[in-house]
């Protein structure tokens, strides 16, 4: 070889990108700080005045209060696809981060169904219960008939509804096996069932794990990962509902599909 070493054309391009830095500490601080002063107002909000607001305000007010949580945290939302217009309707969606609600919440208001461990995190449990997530005793086969027919009520009664059926969050690389019950009122309610397929990102479109909240961490650790990246991509692909299905398994088959089908390869 003569002269200077010859460049592979894709490592040269990536020797010209710019990524962001790792936050400072003053921004670090300073998220933590804009997140305190959000969650705040929101308490505020749901206690005070939430209960003089019409349904149609009270949605903008939590469409609107998520998307700039996510902003102060330093996630940026990407959304494709559109929410089908019918009803009744449930979205059905992988499981990654306490992120995935609000995300979901920024472009959707819907009522989830969570886990009954949710409603003790301090200010934030008490926020989803005042926003209508249902809340389910895991390993209590009574208490799932309870949560599926006041969700089959809401379903019918025009609300959205949103599950979560990996039962738990992973970090993003996998979507875990699609537990059946939980999409019972689907059936129930005959609501059409709509896909959603989540993922996060860092700058260098890599999957960002920092945003999953998962393992060990608590609800503090994960905020310190999150706040940690220079940005997050959520992404949000909303895929077509799907044709109707023989049974739950099957509904739950199908919804894990479409949305693993979706994903990138791990």
């Amino acid at each position: 070889m003569s002269g200077h070493a010859a460049r592979h054309p894709i490592m040269a391009a990536m020797s010209g990108r710019k990524f962001p830095q790792p936050p400072s500490l003053l921004t670090r601080v300073a998220r933590f700080a804009g997140i305190s002063w959000h969650l705040a107002d929101g308490l505020l909000t749901a206690a005070f005045r939430f209960p003089f607001y019409s349904e149609a305000r009270r949605t903008r007010a939590i469409r609107h209060w998520s998307a700039v949580l996510l902003r102060r945290l330093g996630v940026r939302l990407h959304v494709e696809g559109e929410l089908h217009a019918g009803r009744p309707l449930m979205l059905v969606a992988n499981h990654v981060s306490w992120l995935d609600i609000f995300a979901v919440n920024a472009v959707q208001p819907v009522r989830f169904v969570a886990k009954s461990e949710i409603r003790r995190w301090p200010a934030i449990g008490w926020l989803c219960e005042k926003t209508g997530t249902l809340f389910i005793e895991r390993g209590r086969r009574a208490d799932a008939g309870r949560v599926n027919r006041l969700t089959a009520e809401a379903l019918r009664a025009g609300d959205v509804i949103a599950v979560f059926p990996e039962g738990t969050t992973s970090n993003g690389a996998q979507v875990l096996r699609f537990h059946s019950a939980l999409l019972q009122p689907a059936l129930l309610a005959d609501a059409v069932v709509q896909p959603v397929a989540i993922r996060f990102e860092r700058v260098d479109g890599t999957l960002c794990v920092e945003a999953a909240y998962d393992g060990d961490k608590n609800l503090l650790q994960s905020i310190g990962d999150i706040i940690s990246q220079p940005r997050i991509d959520a992404r949000l692909c909303i895929l077509p509902p799907l044709p109707e299905q023989a049974d739950r398994r099957a509904l739950a088959n199908a919804a894990q599909a479409a949305i693993v089908n979706r994903l990138p390869s791990p």
